[in-house]
């Protein structure tokens, strides 16, 4: 019957989808986007649980990468995780800050400390230095003492009041 034009075969519709790649690559501008074409609330759109599930991931992959190349411990990995968990911070970038300064504190705090050990060991020797020449002193007298036997009595020499190391 095809053959005989009896029935004629109609052609395939054109479905084309040129219009919508072109209103999709508008929206990828951020055209069509305003307030007037939003149907959902801003969380049906993109929820807040995804967003905080990026964020968490994000940071948690850079603490992991910080503790496997040394760059933070394990204590104070587990301390950052943990105020990451809390959502203390609210991207990468402020957290990098974190880790920065904490491991400037944790650096300062370690050469105070050094600096006090060294003050105490040099106070220590000063004071060793200082009882070795007095007990040289005293023991020299007490020779003076001894060798002076014409006298019934004999006389110590006064002893001088010590002095307290300089602490600098």
């Amino acid at each position: 019957l095809v053959k005989d034009v009896y029935v004629i075969r109609k052609p395939v519709n054109i479905h084309s989808r040129a219009r919508v790649q072109r209103k999709n690559e508008a929206k990828r501008k951020g055209r069509h986007m305003g307030h007037g074409k939003r149907k959902g609330t801003a969380d049906a759109r993109l929820p807040s649980k995804v967003i905080w599930m990026r964020r968490q991931r994000v940071l948690r992959r850079l603490l992991k990468k910080y503790r496997e190349s040394k760059k933070i411990d394990k204590h104070l990995y587990h301390v950052l995780y943990l105020k990451c968990k809390g959502g203390t911070f609210k991207n990468k970038r402020t957290l990098v800050e974190f880790i920065h300064k904490a491991k400037a504190e944790k650096a300062r705090e370690k050469s105070l400390t050094d600096q006090a050990e060294a003050r105490r060991l040099k106070a220590r020797a000063a004071r060793d230095r200082r009882a070795a020449r007095v007990d040289e002193k005293r023991g020299v007298e007490s020779e003076k003492v001894t060798t002076k036997d014409d006298d019934e009595t004999p006389q110590v020499a006064e002893k001088k009041p010590k002095k307290k190391a300089d602490k600098k």
